[in-house]
């Protein structure tokens, strides 16, 4: 039964994301969808514009009495989201902007190498929250891919610190819409307060479509 709720959780998120990804957002009807986990990994809420996402293994009455009637606001609201992680043994940790882009066709233009060094702190920290990571390695950065709540490809970037300033985030955000699988849109979540990384991602052709919080268990162990 568990099972079966992860894989129906999992194709409703999908299918939500997939929408948003064509600019076909959740009435802004200032309701809030509430749904299972869709992996025992994958726990949080996405904000769109007077809609909100919840999913997490938490009992739906539960949750809908913990959000005051018409406070759009409340899904990511730290009282709320602390209250949301407590009670599934997590922790909310920060609000980042959520941006969507579509696949470009043909090779990055910008020269990366496949298979970057996985000790990097960057890639060691995606392997937390995404699956099947892919990473590639350029002059002074890495990109890296993987796959996120809902089954959906994600994209970070580091850029080393004697080589910011130059465009190369830019350059590499616009290289993962090359390397995204199969056409897929392409997803990145970024700390509003890292103006430089969402300039990047801006001049990268990602737009933003919303917010989202990722509520992790304390040691970052999870059983799949």
């Amino acid at each position: 039964m568990v099972a079966a709720g992860r894989a129906a959780s999992c194709q409703a998120l999908a299918a939500i994301l997939d929408s948003v990804a064509t600019a076909q957002f959740p009435l802004p009807d200032g309701r809030v969808t509430i749904l299972p986990q869709p992996s025992a990994r994958d726990a949080g809420v996405f904000a769109f514009t007077a809609h909100s996402v919840i999913f997490a293994d938490a009992d739906p009455a539960w949750v809908a009495a913990q959000l005051p009637p018409g406070d759009l606001s409340a899904p990511l609201s730290p009282r709320f989201l602390h209250a949301l992680a407590t009670r599934i043994g997590r922790e909310a940790h920060q609000t980042d902007m959520l941006a969507c882009a579509t696949a470009l066709p043909g090779p990055p233009p910008l020269n990366v190498t496949e298979e970057a060094d996985r000790t990097h702190p960057r890639i060691v920290r995606a392997l937390r929250y995404r699956d099947d990571i892919r990473t590639w390695q350029a002059d002074g950065g890495v990109l890296l891919l993987g796959r996120g709540a809902g089954g959906r490809w994600e994209v970070a970037v580091e850029v080393d610190a004697d080589h910011r300033g130059r465009g190369l985030g830019r350059s590499l955000a616009t290289a993962a819409r090359h390397l995204v699988p199969d056409g897929a849109p392409l997803w990145a979540q970024i700390a509003p307060g890292n103006a430089a990384s969402v300039r990047a991602f801006l001049a990268a052709g990602f737009r933003p479509v919303g917010a989202e919080s990722v509520l992790t268990p304390p040691d970052n162990k999870i059983s799949r």
